[in-house]
């Protein structure tokens, strides 16, 4: 029997992180012929990921470019995955999550008449622009795709109330856990000279991430306006703050929190030394959709930095808080969690609902099942 040609297409630094143990176990997997393909939609810290799990992208479409839209990107993703998917003609087309690489890698399959599996599907606010675009790039996908895997229980109940037959999902925990685990060493040192300074044990020390669009203009402000309050309101407290690159967040960086005391804003991170930042500190502030599943992992309270979350998993569980963008809710949280150990312990010690370390085996047993080459 042929082996089952498997095509995984990404093209951003979340989507790499969450496919690498997915690619690593297809590739693994004597029955399977892995293909990756990387459209680059992020360019350099896309490059990161694949340097640090060892991933060697047969295809490459390199679409990023300065002030790209999301015009640029879908237009010329589109173009490239349709040859490369042309030429190859695989079995199956693997994507991730809720990027425009997401949505138009299902797109270019559907376009050849090529299966689609979605891997993190199920994700769902409900909201059209919140977050914009995922939200809709999550739609889209679920619409073209055959198959679903699901990272929790709840995500399956979203796909079923959208007429998704049950037999087209599998509920497997989240690939990001798979990573997290893989990656985090107790011994790790940062080659950031000021991060290996800090003094974990006795400081209260804060990571806070934002980037999203819709958070940038006023909410941006806020969020940093309650970043300097609460550093103002202890001293124990630190922040590190890895700034991200687009140019509308440093902006407002350099505006509002340059020259704060006890902020620490430095260059993005590699995954490995931010996972094992994550592990280290004590809570975190973040607008980003991963954490929210990595952080529980390792025990950290987050604080979610945004009005809807498509992760409610974590809200249920305790594992995370929804506080928006209002300085005096992020503000008083952060101060709760920080100064009552039952409240911040409730959380810190809620089980994580995304998973176990093993959703990428479970994804690959069920495409050797689907196809014919395995048991269930």
């Amino acid at each position: 029997m042929d082996k089952l040609k498997v095509m995984t297409i990404f093209g951003t630094r979340p989507e790499a992180i969450k496919m690498a143990p997915l690619v690593k176990k297809l590739a693994e997997e004597e029955r399977i012929r892995s293909i990756v393909a990387v459209t680059a939609q992020h360019r350099e810290m896309l490059d990161q990921v694949l340097r640090l799990f060892s991933i060697k992208a047969d295809y490459d479409l390199d679409i990023m470019k300065e002030g790209q839209s999301l015009s640029d990107i879908t237009v010329k993703a589109l173009q490239g995955l349709e040859g490369i998917i042309k030429g190859e003609k695989p079995d199956l087309v693997m994507v991730h999550g809720d990027t425009s690489t997401t949505f138009v890698g299902a797109l270019a399959a559907f376009y050849q008449q090529v299966k689609v599996a979605h891997v993190e599907a199920g994700l769902r606010t409900y909201h059209k622009y919140s977050p914009y675009p995922e939200e809709m790039n999550r739609h889209l996908t679920g619409v073209l795709a055959d198959l679903h895997f699901a990272p929790t229980s709840t995500a399956r109940a979203h796909l079923l109330a959208e007429n998704i037959p049950a037999e087209r999902i599998a509920v497997t925990g989240n690939t990001v856990i798979d990573a997290l685990l893989a990656t985090v060493d107790p011994n790790y040192c940062f080659t950031e000279r000021e991060l290996n300074q800090l003094d974990y044990q006795q400081k209260k020390v804060i990571l806070l991430t934002a980037h999203r669009r819709e958070n940038l203009g006023q909410p941006l402000d806020n969020i940093f306006k309650a970043v300097k309050e609460l550093l103002a309101s202890d001293r124990r407290i630190e922040v590190i703050f890895p700034v991200h690159l687009n140019p509308g967040v440093r902006k407002t960086v350099n505006r509002v929190l340059a020259g704060t005391e006890r902020i620490h804003l430095i260059e993005p991170l590699d995954y490995q030394p931010f996972a094992n930042l994550m592990a280290r500190v004590t809570l975190i502030l973040t607008d980003s959709g991963g954490i929210q599943e990595e952080a529980p992992a390792l025990g950290k309270p987050v604080l979610v930095l945004r009005n809807t979350t498509e992760r409610p998993e974590a809200v249920e569980a305790g594992t995370v808080k929804l506080v928006g963008t209002d300085p005096a809710k992020i503000l008083i949280t952060a101060q709760k969690l920080l100064q009552d150990q039952v409240a911040y312990q409730k959380m810190a010690n809620a089980v994580n609902p995304y998973g176990d370390g093993r959703a990428s085996q479970r994804i690959v047993n069920r495409l050797l099942t689907e196809y014919g080459r395995g048991k269930e």
